[in-house]
């Protein structure tokens, strides 16, 4: 844990630190740490948490026309200074396929997520005819909880106003989103977004477009894959919730996680390298973290701040 002058709070999540500085401003270092099932894995993965920071950084930079956010700058490669903001209890959750947890209710006979209507005669990855917002709660521990747009509204979780705001926000940034995604080949597929604000100003914070929070499907093959009613060809995290899986953990009580040996950590960090690339079009450049110097390029860059 690094010390920053100024600081008036610490919070260690499950793969970042963030650091709040009077007030005001986040330091937030995105860690190699990584979680499945809502477990910390025993070893961390090299150049996820860089992966992650620089990605999010690109498309927060790519969208910031749309809604203001809270990205100051990224002294490192893993690391972001931002504003504080008030944030708002709910997380945007926005489907433009029917995949993963909208799949899985479907798939049990109900046709309603989130108080969102879905109609019949759908297969599984196929596009809704215009995108859905299923919004969760915000939880600090455990699992989000799914919730509806008359909920959020009716308890006060959110303004009416503000709400219908974030809704707006959410359905921009995700045609942003999938924009981008099809000049790279890709499909988005669902994705989530985080709100803040500062006086009555709305804010996007956290991370973007990420494969940690969202999923991308290839273009390529996507209609004969569906035709034939295959597997469609993911870039995601899903692959180290598969991993975990086939060696028979879930998260559940009682259940040990597989040894990570070095293959296995040395083949994440590839796909994570591979998810880069593939996402932004660039090269990826390792950049090994010295924690000395790294704290002091972060205090630098912080007494630059008003």
């Amino acid at each position: 844990m690094m010390q920053f002058t100024g600081q008036t709070n610490f919070y260690k999540g499950k793969v970042r630190d963030v650091y709040t500085i009077n007030d005001k401003y986040m330091v937030m270092i995105v860690s190699d740490r990584i979680s499945a099932f809502d477990v910390v894995l025993p070893k961390p993965i090299p150049y996820k948490g860089q992966v992650l920071n620089q990605i999010a950084a690109q498309f927060l930079e790519a969208t910031k026309d749309i809604v203001p956010n809270w990205m100051i700058s990224t002294p490192l490669p893993n690391a972001t200074i931002g504003y504080k903001c008030e944030t708002y209890p709910v997380e945007m959750v926005v489907r433009g396929n029917l995949t993963g947890h909208a799949w899985r209710t479907y798939k049990s006979g109900k046709r309603e997520l989130c108080g969102v209507a879905m109609p019949d005669g759908m297969k599984e990855n196929d596009f809704f005819e215009k995108p859905i917002i299923t919004p969760t709660t915000k939880a600090h521990e455990g699992h989000d909880e799914d919730i509806s747009r008359e909920e959020i509204i009716s308890s006060g979780l959110v303004s009416k106003e503000e709400y219908e705001q974030l809704e707006k926000y959410t359905l921009a940034l995700f045609e942003r989103g999938k924009e981008i995604a099809k000049s790279r080949g890709l499909i988005l597929v669902d994705t989530k977004y985080e709100f803040g604000r500062i006086g009555d100003i709305i804010y996007l914070i956290d991370e973007i477009h990420t494969p940690d929070s969202s999923r991308y499907f290839y273009m390529e093959g996507y209609e004969e894959r569906q035709r034939k009613g295959e597997a469609q060809k993911q870039l995601s995290k899903e692959f180290v919730r598969e991993w975990l899986m086939e060696n028979g953990f879930q998260g559940k009580e009682g259940q040990q996680v597989p040894e990570m040996t070095e293959d296995v950590v040395g083949r994440i960090s590839e796909r994570y390298v591979e998810l880069y690339e593939v996402v932004t079009g660039k090269t990826f450049q390792k950049h090994d973290v010295n924690y000395a110097e790294q704290q002091a390029k972060l205090e630098a860059e912080l007494q630059k701040l008003p």
